[in-house]
């Protein structure tokens, strides 16, 4: 099961901590779910999942204001005998002095936000998603080439270095370059990423390692990618029959989410930086409406139909 460090999530959220005492160096977040404890306040804890991150909004706030002090305080001790990994309060509501002594007897953070409890919700639950994804590692070249985030693939040494930085040089920006971590964040995205060891980095043989960043400039790199389109480069095969019209898609498959896929033979003197560019605007083009491959195919059978039926004319 996957983890994301309670702290990152409190620096990407810029959430107070209003329990100091409490270390929350070890406490991991491990369900991108969050869970608003509207009932176990009541006293109803059947099917409470724990393990959740707790946001008290507005309406919980309210409604413990109205309680008296010994009400609130059996309820503060049955909601915290549980090991929940983080209680926060949004809508610029703050724990009374209960709720933050019997949190820090029992090492339960609290954190407060300023954010209104339904747009602090859905960033939580975009940021636990993205860190919770499932993630696998593959050998290649991500790059953002007109708003297209392209995965170059394909043996070492076939130029997809040479191919990336060319297209750096064409004012694209480079995500990652060797190794790429992608991430399924729902059914139909999948989100590409460099490791912190290599991110801004290429490698050209011959020549070694570069900084991206240093050399053409914070313009020049992005971190993360939504993946749209795969290419993939082999050797020149005289023998092989390629694809020259495109009428049909290939895909290829990660994390169970299928991607458009294409097969681009490497012969010397072949633009490999234009012909990615190509291939991103004509893939933009069909999520658009329209299909060039079609379009041709279309005039050619009217074309036929006219020749077979020239009294029509």
């Amino acid at each position: 099961m996957g983890s994301v460090a309670l702290s990152k999530i409190v620096e990407q959220l810029d959430l107070k901590n209003v329990t100091p005492d409490v270390d929350i160096s070890k406490i991991r977040i491990t369900l991108p779910e969050i869970n608003r404890p509207a009932l176990q306040l009541t006293g109803y804890f059947d099917h409470f999942d724990s393990k959740r991150v707790q946001i008290i909004g507005y309406v919980e706030y309210t409604y413990l204001e109205h309680l008296s002090r010994e009400r609130k305080l059996e309820i503060y001790e049955q909601f915290l005998s549980y090991e929940i990994p983080c209680l926060i309060y949004t809508t610029k509501t703050k724990p009374d002095e209960d709720m933050l002594r019997m949190a820090v007897e029992r090492n339960i953070p609290i954190f407060t936000a300023h954010k209104t409890t339904t747009s602090f919700m859905a960033e939580i639950i975009r940021r636990l998603n993205v860190e919770l994804a499932p993630c696998i590692s593959i050998h290649g070249v991500l790059v953002d080439v007109y708003g297209e985030g392209v995965l170059i693939m394909g043996e070492s040494g076939i130029g997809k270095s040479e191919a990336a930085l060319e297209l750096i040089k064409r004012g694209h920006r480079l995500v990652s370059d060797d190794v790429v971590e992608i991430r399924r964040v729902s059914d139909d995205t999948l989100v590409g990423s460099a490791p912190d060891i290599t991110r801004h980095f290429i490698e050209l043989r011959g020549i070694g390692i570069i900084d991206v960043k240093t050399l053409f400039g914070v313009e020049s790199v992005k971190d993360t990618q939504s993946i749209d389109l795969v290419i993939k480069m082999e050797e020149w095969n005289k023998d092989k029959e390629y694809d020259r019209m495109g009428l049909e898609e290939e895909y290829t498959e990660f994390l169970g989410n299928k991607v458009v896929c294409h097969s681009l033979p490497i012969r010397p003197g072949r633009n490999l930086a234009v012909i990615v560019e190509c291939a991103a605007v004509n893939h933009r083009q069909k999520k658009m409406g329209y299909n060039a491959a079609k379009e041709l195919y279309n005039r050619v059978q009217a074309s036929l139909t006219r020749k077979r039926n020239p009294e029509e004319e």
